[in-house]
């Protein structure tokens, strides 16, 4: 066939007629042989549309084909001459709708919902496509509406085969294969109620998206909720896609392995959906051309003056064409965006998912940079910032990290405005092609010598507009092909990337045969052979090895304490036996399941229950053993929701020894067979630590359970079964109890201060030591932090605003851009329009006025000056736009940084940091990226439209009298349709930061997760948040499909009117004339992009509307409440020079309805002194450098500091003048050298003295020096080395206050001691406070102070109370070990 020349006989010969009719009805023959025994049809009743659609379609076509082949004979007959092409493409074409027929009549008619049948139906219209624009060149009305009328039945039944393919596909497979979806909860009743659903959908409510209705009625009347949302297709559920994507990949990683390609993994999984859509792209495409074609015969008709029914034919063909092609550009958008959903569904799922299986070390192989190949974009330092904004607030580094920000966000933004300024000629281009197009086409034209008449000026202006869209698109879809690949082998490296093996690997036959002459395999929990590790694959180098030729049997049943110095490999040790590091050389093998708790215990947002549960069933007895075991029961008690309470992400409103405790109760809960505890006991007190060692980790329940503990808790080693000693990655010696205090290595663990505890390692058989007069409910006072802090039930789901986006949001914005930018953008706007159409009018009085060609300069100088000027204005308005947009993108950022990093600690404390970074990540991009493009061409749009309605009205007078009724119809549908719109973008909006908090907890908590095989159970969480993200974007995407394709209708309908006025204006008989044909060409010209204006005018409007969403959640950020910024006095220069500290009747509420944290607290400190603060878990001991940092207000009292009243003083001055060592310490991303001293104000030599005091010298030397880089968090170094690098912090900043909250709590007791040593030494002259849970800390301190329930209870001497035997401290010190 001959695509290129239809109109060529040649091609139309009988040897060569249309071979589509014939493959269609082959294809519905062999169906129906092959399935012609079902028996599916007795229980599938057709409603009227289906039967319409199978019996009402084919046999009117049949009829019209048969009808067309009688007229055939008759001019046979008459003597006329018929070509044989025509006669055998009527017969193939009776031929296809008689089988059609047949089949639906005598058989099964559902034969039709078939793959095969929609590619042979699609390939018939395809090549069907040139016969009908052959036809199409004859200037018979009747003849080309008949062959219009026969190609939409084609179209409409095509239409009822693809949607009924797509909608029974999922009940077939369904159907004939039950396995069941491992991801999803087994809820067979509710499957069924939602395939109930899509099977009641008819073919016409698919067709016109009617099903959304119901959800619109809603958000006409009230605001939406999730419950309000349709229900997802089964094939866009994030499951589904995820399980197809999965199993593709899984296939082409076999095959290619390290070389595998993601695209092609997306390729097998959807390259049949592509290559459908491909095929309606092409068929909807090609019916665009037949507008211009019909155009062309129209105003030739008018040019003519011909009468009679041709006329009508011709206006009502222009109208059913448009018509047609709204329905199948809405169907091809619709399932676009379907597979759009499906792909990002699917590739959030695998890329979790290989967070889950694991990597050998995830900080060193993933980062949030893989995140960039997707709309879940996660921004790295402000994560940082976010994860430790209490420590940043600690040490007044706030200026500090906005600088690192504001330098990232400058570069950010030279790549940011390249790319604007670049879209910005894209834009000019874009907007300069129809006028710069029409200008020199028809300039050569007249030139040449030819006349312009209306139809072929205005059959050109209708081609230029059709071929347009496509190539100002085409730089875009270079683009996003580059960007597509680019993404594409990131993720394609990172998910082939080598995965953790299981822990327990199987035994060889050899090691086999070792272990049963040594030892009895069967005995054994965990075997260790020559191990040597490394934290990456690629580290074989021996300085990089963690863990050295480290051999350990460990017998089932055993509890083992591991001790060294800080950094000797305990917990690395702990990691190699769980598969978090590489393996280079040797074995482990561990025998049975695992439970662990890390050294920084890993909390997930939720509730308590859910957090101990870790997605087990509940048990209650075992459950309340558990947190009675783990001291947790008074902690529940005091909760206001008990065990349901919420936990706040990463456990920000739990104390450091509630986490602890949280975490070991979930390991206990879980009845595993061997545990490791990585340093558990350092985070409690004394007594505390003894309850737990022996309730909880020596426990009844735990007598058979293999245990390894990693810890300097003396009272932990002295009831130990073994005794395994590190140093440099080796294992120096390891055995009992008694074997062990006859070596050198027992000095790790005894302390200095030895009055207290002076029989430690008395005999075994004494166990552990613990206070027996003191009760369970005596050991946690009621006085938790969680009380104290906030029950944040009323945060778990975030908030959001209702109704219309305000105005002030968009005059923030404006703002924001810079009014005078403003004004230009619209000035520059109305001209370019207003030049436009002066272009436009000009060749329409041209082609009406001119008979001669002496005038043609005249004219066209004219015409030229209408593109010089359009051209500027143009240029005007896309510069102006691209620099409005990026300043108030650099605006927005700026003042939200400032804002987020002036806000209280209690703000962050309330805001998760998922839902912080999607403001930071998403809504920040929108600003700077989709809202100034949606913005722009909404304006475009506006004024667009405004032009169109005014030539539109000009040349045809008529339209006037519809103008009112149709605004009336587009106020309505748009009402109707933004009410639902705005609520689902902010309910999507409100989806998305589960999906952050989701992998930004997994992140954390990998290493926890697959310890205790929980990959299952966090994808299929994290599978949940994607539906219901899947669901709001569903929603988004039908709803504004559905408004699509009535403002299209409508569009159709007005070209309609217009084509029909103007024959009836042309009438001979008429009194009334409508316009010359030059200015009904230009009218139906003009209202042929009505169709895509006034969906595009709304849609944008719509869309800006949504993107605003941003900027008002951005705002709502901008107006949070601020610390104060500036003090209302300022102390002497030098303050504080003495270092006196004075509390004067202090009370502190973290939340009005709360007990006090601090309750009438008086004390003074004088200077120079060391201080202890010592209290159980929770009495309050934090909550006294709160109140001086000014991290929380006090409610009553004064604080002073050198008879300075420190509310007085800006909260930045204040914290910047105090040395502080946090709890949890704080290393960020950068050198060491830039985390010792950040502001760059002392020397190395300086630098390596406080190394060297805190014992860290040798380390960092051996390791590269102070230009090493550490890694976020300062993961390279173990948590001790991480405490010891900000003592050194601290020393170098020379303050007359030092305050260390408990920073030797995760060192040996040798290290501890020599630093106690160290800061007596360097800090004298200091006012040292010190919060303390080791009694041995506190022993040679000036004095202590005891709290309990936020009172200060007792204070003295430590000496002197430690002998006073009714005093608290003395029990304290009894009850203690350590």
């Amino acid at each position: 066939m001959d695509f290129v020349c239809p109109g060529d006989p040649a091609a139309w010969d009988g040897r060569r007629f249309t071979p589509g009719n014939v493959v269609a009805a082959g294809a519905a023959v062999v169906l129906f042989i092959s399935r012609r025994n079902a028996r599916r049809t007795e229980n599938v009743r057709m409603g009227f549309l289906e039967k319409w659609f199978v019996f009402g379609v084919p046999g009117f076509a049949a009829c019209l084909s048969f009808l067309e082949i009688v007229m055939l004979i008759k001019n046979k007959i008459e003597g006329k001459d018929v070509v044989n092409y025509e006669s055998f493409f009527r017969s193939s074409q009776f031929l296809v709708w008689m089988v059609v027929g047949l089949v639906s009549v005598h058989g099964p008619w559902f034969v039709f919902y078939n793959p095969i049948m929609c590619f042979c139906w699609i390939l018939k219209i395809l090549l069907e496509i040139p016969h009908l624009q052959y036809k199409l060149t004859v200037l018979k009305a009747v003849l080309y509406f008949k062959e219009i009328i026969s190609f939409s039945m084609a179209i409409v039944f095509g239409l009822f085969v693809v949607v009924s393919t797509v909608v029974d596909q999922p009940h077939n497979k369904r159907e004939m294969n039950s396995i069941e979806d491992p991801l999803v909860p087994d809820d067979e009743k509710a499957e069924a109620e939602v395939t109930n659903l899509e099977n009641n959908q008819s073919i016409w409510e698919l067709l016109t998206f009617k099903f959304v209705n119901p959800m619109m009625d809603i958000g006409i009347t009230r605001q939406l909720d999730f419950t309000d949302l349709l229900e997802l297709p089964v094939e866009l559920r994030a499951a589904s896609s995820y399980e197809k994507l999965l199993s593709s990949w899984t296939v082409e990683h076999q095959r290619h392995h390290a070389d595998s390609s993601l695209l092609r993994a997306m390729s097998n999984a959807y390259g049949w959906t592509y290559l459908r859509l491909g095929l309606l792209k092409v068929i909807n495409d090609s019916i665009g051309f037949v507008s211009p074609l019909l155009l062309n015969k129209f105003i030739k008709f008018l040019q003519q003056g011909s009468g009679g029914a041709d006329g009508y034919i011709l206006a009502i063909s222009l109208g059913l064409t448009s018509i047609i092609k709204s329905f199948l550009d809405s169907q091809y958008s619709f399932r676009l965006a379907k597979l759009k959903l499906m792909l990002r569904s699917s590739i959030m799922g695998i890329i979790y998912r290989k967070i889950g299986v694991a990597l050998y070390l995830l900080y060193t192989q993933v980062n949030y940079a893989f995140l960039s190949g997707l709309a879940i974009t996660v921004i790295l330092m402000p994560g940082e910032l976010l994860a430790h904004i209490r420590t940043v607030k600690m040490y007044s580094w706030e200026r500090l990290f906005t600088q690192r920000l504001v330098e990232r966000r400058e570069l950010e933004v030279k790549h940011l405005a390249t790319r604007k300024y670049l879209d910005a000629w894209c834009v000019y281009f874009w907007a300069t092609t129809p006028t710069l197009f029409s200008l020199f086409t028809f300039s050569i034209f007249a030139i040449m010598g030819h006349s312009l008449d209306a139809a072929t000026v205005f059959t050109c202006v209708a081609l230029f507009n059709t071929l347009i869209p496509p190539l100002n698109s085409f730089p875009w879809v270079i683009n996003g092909m580059i960007d597509a690949v680019i993404s594409s082998r990131r993720l394609s490296k990172y998910l082939s990337s080598p995965e953790k093996r299981s822990s327990a690997i199987p035994v060889s036959a050899d090691l086999l045969k070792h272990c049963n002459t040594e030892t009895n395999v069967n005995a054994m929990a965990v075997i260790l052979r020559n191990v040597c590790c490394s934290w990456s694959s690629s580290s074989i180098v021996e300085s990089s090895m963690i863990l050295r030729d480290v051999s350990l049997e460990l017998q089932k049943g055993i509890f083992v304490a591991i001790i060294g110095e800080v950094g000797c490999g305990k917990s690395s040790l702990l990691n190699s036996i769980i598969g978090e590091i590489h393996v280079t050389s040797g074995s482990i093998t561990s025998y049975g399941s695992i439970a662990y708790v890390p050294q920084v215990p890993w909390i997930l947002s939720g509730s308590l229950r859910d957090n101990i549960l870790l997605g087990e069933e509940f048990d209650p007895r075992r459950y309340k053993e558990v947190i009675h075991a783990c001291t947790l029961d008074v902690d529940i008690s005091a909760m206001v929701g008990g065990d349901m309470s919420h936990i706040g992400e990463k456990g920000l409103n739990l104390s450091g020894g509630q986490r602890a405790r949280l975490a070991l109760a979930r390991a206990l809960y879980h009845d595993s067979d061997v545990y490791l505890f990585d340093d558990v006991l350092s985070s409690v007190d004394s007594q505390v630590a003894s309850y737990i060692l022996e309730k909880a980790i020596m426990g009844p329940k735990m007598k058979r359970k293999t245990r390894i503990l990693s810890t300097h808790n003396l009272q932990a080693i002295s009831a130990a079964d073994m005794i395994v000693v590190m140093a440099n990655g080796l294992v120096k010696w390891f055995g009992t109890l008694d074997s062990f205090l006859a070596t050198p290595y027992s000095t790790l663990s005894k302390p200095e201060s030895s009055r207290v505890i002076s029989s430690t390692f008395s005999e075994k058989n004494k166990g552990v030591s613990v206070a027996h007069e003191s009760e369970t409910n005596g050991l946690i006072d009621n006085d938790s932090v969680v009380d104290h802090e906030e029950q944040r039930e009323q945060n778990s789901v975030e908030a959001r605003k209702e109704g219309m986006v305000e105005l002030s949001v968009y005059k923030k914005y404006a703002a924001f851009a810079g009014w005078s930018i403003a004004f230009l953008i619209c000035l520059s706007v109305f001209l370019m329009q207003a030049s436009r159409n002066g272009n436009d009018l000009w060749l329409t009085y041209w082609v009406d006025t001119s008979t001669a060609s002496s005038r043609t300069i005249f004219y066209l100088t004219i015409l030229a000056a209408f593109g010089a000027l359009n051209s500027f204005f143009t240029l005007g308005r896309a510069f102006s736009f691209a620099y409005g947009g990026l300043c108030a993108a650099i605006q927005i950022h700026a003042d939200l940084l400032n804002n987020l990093i002036g806000a209280p600690v209690s703000f962050f404390d309330q805001n998760p940091s998922g839902r912080i970074l999607n403001r930071l990540s998403s809504d920040l991009y929108a600003i700077d990226d989709s809202l100034p493009f949606i913005l722009n061409i909404f304006v475009a749009n506006f004024f667009s439209l405004l032009g169109t309605l005014v030539v539109i009205s000009y040349s045809q007078v008529s339209f006037l009298l519809i103008l009112v009724p149709l605004w009336l119809i587009y106020r309505n549908v748009q009402f109707y349709y933004r009410s639902t719109s705005r609520e689902v973008r902010r309910l999507d909006s409100v989806a998305r930061s589960p999906i952050y908090s989701s992998f930004t907890e997994t992140l954390d908590g990998s290493s926890t997760i697959r310890a205790f095989q929980k990959e299952g159970f966090f994808l299929e969480r994290f599978i949940q948040h994607v539906t219901l993200y899947q669901k709001t974007s569903y929603c988004e995407l039908v709803a504004g499909l559905w408004l699509s394709l009535r403002l299209q209708l409508l569009a159709g309908f007005i070209i309609l009117f217009i084509a029909i006025m103007a024959i009836v204006g042309f009438n001979s008989k008429s009194v009334i004339n409508f316009g010359t044909p030059g200015l009904v060409g230009l009218a139906l010209s003009y209202a042929a992009p009505v169709v895509p204006l006034l969906n595009g005018f709304l849609t944008t409007f719509t869309e800006t509307e949504k993107e605003m969403i941003s900027v008002e959640r951005v705002v709502e950020y901008v107006g949070i409440p601020q610390e104060e910024l500036h003090g209302s006095e300022s102390p002497h220069s030098g303050w504080p020079t003495e270092g006196n500290i004075e509390f004067e009747r202090v009370t502190l509420r973290y939340k009005e309805d709360l007990p006090p944290a601090l309750n009438d607290v008086s004390f003074f400190i004088s200077s120079g002194m060391q201080v202890g603060i010592i209290g159980r878990t929770g009495a309050g001991k934090s909550s006294i450098l709160n109140a001086l940092l000014r991290l929380a207000p006090i409610c009553n009292g004064r604080i002073l500091v050198d008879d300075f009243d420190v509310a007085k003083l800006a909260v930045r001055d204040l914290r910047g003048h105090f040395a502080v060592v946090p709890q949890s310490p704080f290393l960020f991303d950068g050198s060491l050298r830039e985390n010792l001293d950040p502001f760059n104000r002392t020397t190395d030599l300086r630098i390596w003295e406080a190394l060297d005091k805190c014992h860290m010298k040798t380390e960092i030397e051996s390791i590269g020096g102070l230009d090493i880089h550490v890694k976020e968090s300062g993961a390279s170094f173990s948590v001790g080395q991480r405490q010891l690098l900000c003592l050194a912090r601290a020393i170098l900043k020379s303050s007359k206050i030092l305050c260390l909250d408990e920073c030797t709590a995760n060192v040996d007791n040798q290290t501890a001691s020599l630093l106690q040593n160290t800061i007596s030494a360097e800090c004298k002259g200091m006012t040292v406070l010190t919060i303390a849970h080791r009694i041995s800390t506190v022993m040679k301190m000036d004095s202590i102070l005891v709290l309990d329930q936020g009172k200060l209870v007792e204070e003295g001497n430590p000496e002197v109370l430690v002998d006073d035997k009714f005093s608290r401290f003395s029990r304290f010190a009894k009850a203690s070990n350590m």
